[in-house]
């Protein structure tokens, strides 16, 4: 507790220095993964953060020691050479990009092992926290890390403001984006140049191996929860920040603790959180959603088959032969007669069951929707009267009273289904 106090409280110049990093290079991260991810193109993003390692062990041999501003430059240059050899050998050879992805990846993280591992064995003592960059560790950073990571963040967020709407139209409509002039070979190659800068940013604090993960699962978390860009993209800023500090503070209160695997089991969470509870595609919601449906129906069919039975001159129905129309179901098909009853749409007489004024009312308008729409597959898609019955039944369920409306209008307000049954009207009966 006291290290969650002294932490947030930012009486430390040191702790300060590390929240404002890791928050800039996740919001960085973030934006330019919103983009990545829903361009489809998330093994780039994964492949570059492998590709960085040798350009920071290469810049490391060069400088003699970790000067953040040698270690950037080695960094983007191996970034940037990674990415211009899978588009390369994309569209040179007949390989699939995720192929292409694969190998290139595999290629640069091995050098870059090889040549870590070669420095470790030198002895040099400047090489102390060098793996660092593997795995990250975010209470390093010092005051000239945050200057230069800080202004790279900064500026691939800038960057992404400012050609907010021209990377979202590359990305959902290129052609578009073509023809209404925009270079889009130059914009694509500004957004990887971002993308490798993305990346850069995040090899002290998150490390090359895990900062694909800070940059696809808060967009790929956030996509649960809205289809909007704008929304998403603010969310993916959100989880990544909380993310990114939960894992600087872990850090922080545990010695000797990476900050790159901590930051990935919280977004991880939020990930796993947003899975099974975001509001309309999380999978409980879809679940909940899916059984309400279910219930709707059942609960339409027994209204139907009691106003069937009214059609025939039978006001009631015996119980067991309500259970007839659903077999297997009847345990279900007795709960939902209790609802039913509960709910003032039917009435018992002793095992005899009749609709009410109001369940007459709900019941003529599942059969008139079924009967409508029999009657429009049968007319506008020429489907024979006998094929049109069980596509009916699916759709009875879906239409609002305004779908209703203009699908009875369409028909011209007819009076009989294709079997020649009676369309049934609030007036009558």
């Amino acid at each position: 507790m006291e290290d969650f106090v002294y932490f947030f409280s930012f009486q430390d110049p040191n702790v300060a220095m590390v929240v404002a990093g890791i928050t800039l290079l996740s919001i960085s991260a973030a934006m330019v993964g919103t983009f990545t991810f829903l361009d489809k193109k998330a093994l780039l993003g994964d492949a570059i953060s492998h590709a960085v390692l040798p350009g920071v062990c290469l810049a490391f041999m060069f400088a003699g020691s970790k000067n953040p501003y040698w270690i950037v430059l080695g960094a983007f240059i191996t970034g940037a050479i990674s990415t211009y050899a899978i588009e390369w050998i994309s569209n040179s050879t007949k390989l699939k990009e995720d192929t292409v992805i694969a190998a290139v990846l595999s290629v640069f993280f091995g050098i870059g092992i090889l040549l870590l591992t070669q420095l470790q064995q030198t002895g040099d003592a400047a090489l102390s926290g060098l793996d660092h960059f593997l795995f990250g560790n975010a209470i390093s950073i010092v005051y000239e890390d945050l200057m230069v990571y800080g202004i790279l963040a900064l500026l691939v967020i800038i960057c992404i403001l400012v050609f907010y709407k021209e990377f979202k139209l590359i990305i959902f409509n290129p052609s578009f984006a073509e023809s209404v002039g925009l270079p889009v070979k130059r914009l694509k190659l500004l957004f990887n140049t971002l993308l490798v800068m993305a990346v850069v940013t995040g090899i002290q604090a998150i490390g090359v191996v895990l900062m694909a993960a800070l940059l696809i699962t808060p967009p790929a978390a956030a996509r649960f929860w809205s289809n909007r860009l704008h929304v998403i993209l603010m969310l993916a800023v959100l989880f990544a920040v909380l993310s990114g500090i939960a894992g600087a503070f872990i850090s922080f209160a545990v010695p000797h603790m990476p900050t790159g695997p901590w930051v990935v089991m919280a977004i991880s969470f939020i990930a796993f959180a947003s899975f099974f509870f975001a509001g309309k595609k999380g999978i409980l919601s879809k679940w909940y959603n899916q059984r309400n449906y279910q219930q709707k129906i059942h609960r339409d069919h027994i209204l139907k088959s009691l106003f069937q039975a009214l059609e025939k001159n039978s006001k009631t129905l015996e119980k067991d032969e309500i259970m007839e129309y659903f077999p297997g179901k009847e345990k279900l098909t007795r709960t939902y007669i209790s609802k039913l009853e509960q709910e003032n749409k039917i009435e018992l007489e002793g095992e005899k069951l009749k609709l009410t004024p109001s369940g007459l009312v709900e019941a003529k308008r599942v059969v008139r929707l079924h009967r409508l729409w029999e009657l429009y597959l049968a007319q506008y898609l020429n489907l024979a009267p006998d094929h049109v019955h069980d596509m009916a039944e699916k759709m009875e369920h879906l239409l609002t009273p305004e779908l209703e409306a203009k699908l009875d209008a369409s028909l011209d307000y007819p009076t009989q289904d294709p079997h020649h049954s009676k369309i049934p009207r609030d007036n009558d009966l």
